[in-house]
């Protein structure tokens, strides 16, 4: 939790309001940026807005939510959202639900009428402003008085901290703003529980009896900043480690000589891939995350499955195992203090991927390797090209916490807008927005923002003229090789005059001869640019 600032002077005491009390509790918070798009209820809101504050400015409310959520990822620190009523919430719904799926803590305060006309349902009123965003929010609340405001607020914080996090929706009528208020008391409240020891000494020795284990690592363990601890725990018992299905951030380097690759959504492919492992342990993710209806046992014959979760819904549905629920770095520092394991002997190292070559159509392969080749090791990759990921996983690799985000959701419009957010959030870093085309334009305001605010993002839109994740799955559900499948094309869209109505410079590349130097240029630039590359 940020540190606590300093209070209003008591001389204040006596003329304060609900929105004094509500900033100064945003302040101590380390709220002081204000992810909004603006509406008529949220006005007073903003009256006498602090000069230590910051507003940013998203022009759809996908895209602030969007924003909100790279940026609380980015600082490990709840970001503060502000919407307009029942429309605003509604707009927004598609990236609440994908910072729900995130576990992202975020603060979201929605506008309402005044108080003294809601009995007659006047324009631009929420008549259920709680119900509108579950079940995808922690907590919501509209106060029973003004006066309750900040108090909600500061609740709505702890709540979106403590673990499993997530989006939390505070509703407050327009009239509250002014009404007189009291400063909240400052607290110290835990946000992280330790597992239940007796599980985790469970756990702990079936993993020491092992000969051949293999951990299975979900976003949690990088969202708990776990990453360095991790990497112990895999290489003091030798332990393969793969990716867990469809995980939203990276929490293994996965150029390590243990990491063993990634896991696929589907039932039987993860039991064979996991074939010859007596232990599995799942840290910090589902086990396992299906994309497909499969059928089978959900791990090896033989094997025992534990699991490392933030989550108590995740623990409950899991099918077979043991499950210790709990901060995941917590757990992990726990199995570390256990006694030095049995030396075993390394697992196979994983096969490298053919180089890819140039084409008359670049490949998605050639255009990630040579990104890969380009950019520095520090450089942040926010993704949302869900056709180009399994290329990506061969050919781009992640090394570093903190150094990669996706949407956890399977929904789109999140990744324009969350570079933008990981840039504020990560200042000097450069973001690299590795987009799909159909992707891109869920969302594509979020170029203005990243423009307005010059912020060092390299976007690169992979245009294949089409939906290819959903021709790819069609033959999954019967399709025919030879089969149309409606709606899937996607010509004729202009990147590089988006990027340029919006603010950014845009250039687009058809040739591979011109991407080294496209790329070069892009990752070099001070402020946002989009690099749009025609592939195969």
């Amino acid at each position: 939790m940020p540190a606590v600032h300093a209070s209003l002077a008591p001389s204040a005491l006596a003329t304060i309001t609900v929105r004094d009390a509500v900033f100064d509790l945003m302040r101590r918070f380390g709220m002081t940026s204000v992810f909004a798009n603006p509406g008529s209820t949220e006005l007073p809101m903003f009256r006498d807005f602090p000069a230590d504050f910051r507003y940013v400015l998203g022009l759809q409310e996908a895209v602030v939510v969007g924003m909100a959520d790279g940026y609380a990822q980015a600082t490990r620190n709840a970001s503060f959202v502000n919407l307009h009523s029942a429309a605003g919430v509604g707009n927004a719904m598609g990236n609440i639900f994908t910072a729900h799926k995130n576990r992202t803590p975020m603060v979201i305060t929605a506008g309402q009428q005044a108080r003294s006309i809601l009995p007659f349902d006047p324009f631009l009123s929420s008549a259920h402003a709680t119900e509108l965003p579950k079940p995808y929010v922690k907590w919501s609340i509209e106060p029973a008085r003004a006066a309750d405001v900040p108090l909600a607020i500061a609740r709505a914080y702890y709540i979106a901290m403590m673990q499993p996090r997530g989006p939390v929706l505070v509703s407050v009528p327009v009239d509250d703003w002014d009404q007189p208020g009291e400063l909240v008391a400052e607290r110290v409240v835990s946000t992280r529980l330790r597992p239940e020891p007796l599980v985790l000494d469970r756990i702990g020795a079936a993993l020491d009896a092992s000969h051949h284990p293999a951990f299975v690592v979900g976003a949690a363990v990088d969202r708990d900043g776990a990453w360095d601890d991790l990497l112990a725990l895999a290489e003091a018992h030798n332990a393969r480690v793969w990716a867990a299905p469809m995980s939203g951030r990276c929490s293994f380097p996965e150029d390590h000589r243990l990491f063993a690759g990634f896991l696929p959504a589907m039932r039987e492919k993860i039991v064979d891939l996991l074939g010859g492992h007596d232990v599995i342990v799942a840290i910090g993710a589902p086990a396992f995350a299906y994309h497909v209806e499969g059928a089978g046992p959900h791990i090896p014959a033989g094997a025992t499955l534990c699991q490392l979760t933030d989550d108590p819904d995740t623990a409950a549905w899991t099918p077979v195992g043991v499950s210790a629920v709990g901060s995941i770095g917590l757990a992990i520092q726990d199995l570390l203090s256990r006694p030095t394991p049995a030396p075993r002997s390394a697992p196979a190292a994983r096969t490298a991927r053919p180089r890819a070559e140039p084409s008359d159509r670049m490949s998605v392969a050639y255009v990630l390797q040579t990104l890969a080749e380009l950019r520095d090791a520090d450089d942040i990759v926010v993704e949302e090209a869900p056709s180009s990921r399994p290329v990506m996983q061969g050919y781009l690799p992640i090394t570093r916490s903190g150094g990669f985000y996706t949407m956890d959701s399977g929904g789109l419009g999140y990744g324009m807008p969350a570079a933008v957010g990981v840039a504020l959030g990560k200042p000097g870093k450069r973001v690299i927005g590795l987009i799909g085309d159909g992707s891109s334009m869920y969302s594509i305001q979020a170029l203005w923002s990243a423009a307005q605010l010059k912020l060092p993002i390299t976007y690169v839109i992979l245009n294949n003229r089409r939906y290819a994740a959903l021709q790819e799955f069609a033959p999954v559900f019967g399709f025919a090789a030879s089969d149309v499948v409606q709606g899937t094309e996607l010509p004729d869209i202009d990147f590089v005059a988006l990027a340029q109505g919006m603010g950014c410079a845009g250039l687009q590349v058809t040739d591979a001869n011109r991407l080294h130097d496209a790329l070069s240029r892009a990752l070099r630039s001070s402020g946002p640019t989009v690099v749009e590359v025609e592939v195969a």
